[in-house]
């Protein structure tokens, strides 16, 4: 009885670690621009007056912890309140190798090499800074890391938010998002 009592207590311990180390090995996604559901920096935020006259600086983006099998990473800054609710795309970035494990903050994602980036909602290949109407509520900015089993390259260049998740489908393996806010 005793070694049975053991045998199950044992099992239940192991069973208790293992949980705990497949949390520890989550996917995590961090900023140093943003903490995650706070306001984003002006630095980040459109140069335009109308936008709250910011620098345009892309945010600074990190992951860790990838699933097994990931080959390329994606990020996506998508704001969902704008465009009256239609959402408008500000940052798409992919064929990410992940072993660079982040892209920093102001770091002009189409002169990296190996990194493809796509279309934004004015069709242009670049970050574009947040930009809701003034005196409207603070629009949210979700920042997506994608992981992926392709290999960095193997999507085509000018990809937007929509084709890229798209091609990701079938091949996507996790991803982790983080919301800043912004308003003026």
């Amino acid at each position: 009885m005793q070694t049975k009592l053991r045998t199950c207590a044992a099992s239940a311990l192991l069973a208790i670690a293992s949980i705990g180390a497949a949390q520890a090995a989550s996917m995590s996604v961090s900023s140093t621009s943003f903490a995650d559901g706070q306001h984003i920096p002006l630095a980040l935020v459109g140069a335009e007056a109308a936008c709250g006259s910011g620098q345009a600086l892309s945010p600074q983006v990190g992951w860790s912890n990838l699933p097994d099998g990931t080959r390329s990473v994606a990020v996506v800054l998508f704001d969902p309140d704008g465009s009256k609710g239609l959402g408008v795309v500000h940052w798409v970035a992919y064929n990410i190798d992940p072993a660079r494990g982040q892209i920093r903050q102001g770091e002009a994602p189409g002169s990296i090499q190996g990194v493809s980036v796509g279309n934004n909602s004015n069709g242009a290949p670049a970050y574009r800074g947040p930009c809701p109407p003034a005196g409207d509520n603070p629009h949210h900015y979700v920042m997506t890391v994608i992981a992926s089993d392709l290999a960095p390259g193997a999507l085509p260049a000018g990809l937007g938010r929509d084709e890229l998740l798209a091609r990701l489908k079938g091949h996507a393996l996790g991803g982790q998002s983080i919301v800043g806010t912004y308003g003026h």
